[in-house]
């Protein structure tokens, strides 16, 4: 037993943003579940300030919202139902890889904390100002990783909008397909029951269209400039250097997935202290990139 915990503990500490992510949603998950058994079994009279999944959830009321600061933030790692976070797992690790492929985890974790920030503002500004939603801007609350998720699926969309990928039953479908369709979808369905749900999507897709046009702009070129004392060889600099094709990007990186994927189950069976100097630097490299 303590060889499968030391073995996933080292899979989160040392994997990407993507794999940490992932770990943290299914842990709060679990947490919340394990707490609504305890309430269950117990029975207290008041079992809402037992449930900590009161704590978690992000609500529209802005008084509310005035005493648990912390929302906007749990919001986005927090599911009650199985087929919740089932669903937005798989979209989010079908699309997070993809995302890593052309971009960073570090750009995924910034786009999935930013993304989700953003679906909170659209939520809360919407049930604050839409009289639609004033007889219930009170209890209203919203859960899901669903805003961050959707920021995630449409900043790679919009980055990479011809790239192809398969969708059951359908075939291969391009990503500015499959976010335009989303968003087409959200937007319909403000109307139906989960309103707040629907608006919070839109405020990650928002962000996701910004970002991910604002990545396929050139980077800003500023002025050089020499300082009169250090002066560089351009030529040491710039020799043997060559813009890498997408097949060796690629094959380069596969070798190297391939060896985390060695030093992890090296770490499983003989434990940290094991690895070399040179697989320790890999190791957290690979974790901060």
């Amino acid at each position: 037993m303590g060889s499968i915990i030391s073995k996933y503990w080292n899979k989160f500490k040392f994997g990407n943003y993507l794999t940490k992510l992932l770990y943290i949603n299914i842990a709060v998950y679990v947490l919340v579940s394990l707490s609504r058994l305890f309430v269950f079994l117990m029975h207290f009279e008041n079992q809402g300030i037992y449930y900590i999944l009161n704590y978690l959830m992000l609500p529209a009321n802005l008084e509310t919202l005035k005493y648990q600061p912390w929302t906007p933030i749990t919001y986005m790692f927090t599911h009650e139902e199985i087929f919740h976070i089932v669903f937005n797992m798989l979209w989010f690790y079908w699309f997070g890889k993809i995302f890593i492929d052309y971009l960073s985890s570090k750009k995924l974790l910034y786009t999935y904390v930013i993304g989700g920030l953003f679906g909170a503002l659209f939520y809360i500004l919407a049930f604050n100002l839409f009289p639609a939603f004033q007889d219930i801007v009170s209890v209203s609350k919203a859960l899901g990783a669903s805003a961050a998720v959707i920021a995630v699926v449409v900043t790679i969309s919009f980055y990479v909008p011809e790239y192809r990928m398969n969708v059951l039953f359908i075939g291969q479908v391009k990503l500015k397909h499959i976010a335009l369709f989303t968003i087409i979808i959200d937007f319909l369905s403000i109307a139906s029951e989960n309103s707040g749900g629907h608006i919070a999507h839109l405020g990650g897709a928002f962000y996701g269209i910004c970002y991910g046009l604002l990545l396929r702009q050139p980077r800003l070129k500023f002025p050089s400039f020499r300082l009169p004392k250090f002066k560089s060889n351009k030529t040491f600099f710039n020799k043997n250097v060559r813009e890498m094709s997408d097949e060796e990007y690629n094959y380069r990186k596969a070798q190297l997935q391939k060896e985390i994927d060695r030093i992890l189950d090296k770490i499983s069976k003989q434990g940290y202290e094991s690895l070399s100097k040179k697989e320790k630097e890999t190791l957290f490299k690979s974790s901060h990139k």
